[in-house]
């Protein structure tokens, strides 16, 4: 066997487990996406509610509570769809290999359900006329997640820290309450779900290694 120097340069860099799950929600988003543009536009709203987007007065009146969930896995045009797979991608495997692939996805499905019925209700409670779908309320259960984690991890979780995700959703909210046609309950909900969903989990896993 040959040994070479590597010199005072070289640093150890860990090999990062394999995240099925969320590879397997941007693949659903993604698929999603494609095949609403194949019939017709997802800039369609009447279109984007036969998919299942979130509108109260079908969930309220028909009972079609399933919108609560498939509403997370549509998206309004392109650039949504980026922005938002995008910021999954960069901050999701974070958090599944934290938590550990199921619980992982049993985190972000509770996320998007719990976004999307706070979303709903406020819709509904103020007769809002609107159409909703997207994943961002999940992804700020995400970011939620990795926020109390890297607190509890003394400010670092892998190559996340404490800066890096406070400024990604203070900059995020920030830019969400500039915009119209932001479902700004859906963050702050999420975000709010996915810290104390992170607190449960991280308290259930201290409790069954003792």
């Amino acid at each position: 066997m040959n040994r070479y120097s590597t010199g005072p340069y070289y640093r150890y860099r860990p090999v990062y487990r394999m995240t099925p799950v969320n590879t397997a929600i941007i693949v659903i988003n993604v698929v999603l996406f494609l095949i609403i543009e194949l019939v017709g536009s997802t800039l369609d709203t009447q279109l984007m509610i036969r998919f299942g987007a979130s509108y109260w007065p079908l969930i309220l009146y028909d009972h079609q509570y399933w919108r609560l969930f498939t509403s997370a896995f549509l998206h309004f045009g392109l650039e949504h769809l980026i922005s938002n797979m995008l910021v999954l991608a960069f901050i999701g495997d974070n958090l599944e290999r934290a938590l550990g692939s199921v619980r992982y996805g049993i985190f972000y499905v509770l996320c998007a359900l719990g976004s999307g019925t706070v979303s709903f209700l406020v819709n509904m409670f103020l007769r809002e006329n609107v159409v909703s779908a997207g994943a961002s309320g999940a992804i700020f259960g995400v970011a939620g997640g990795i926020l109390y984690l890297v607190i509890r991890n003394r400010g670092r979780l892998e190559d996340l820290s404490f800066f890096q995700i406070g400024m990604f959703i203070l900059f995020t909210l920030y830019n969400g309450m500039r915009s119209s046609g932001v479902d700004n309950v859906a963050h702050f909900s999420g975000l709010i779900i996915g810290i104390l969903l992170a607190m449960i989990l991280a308290a259930t896993r201290r409790h069954k290694s003792l």
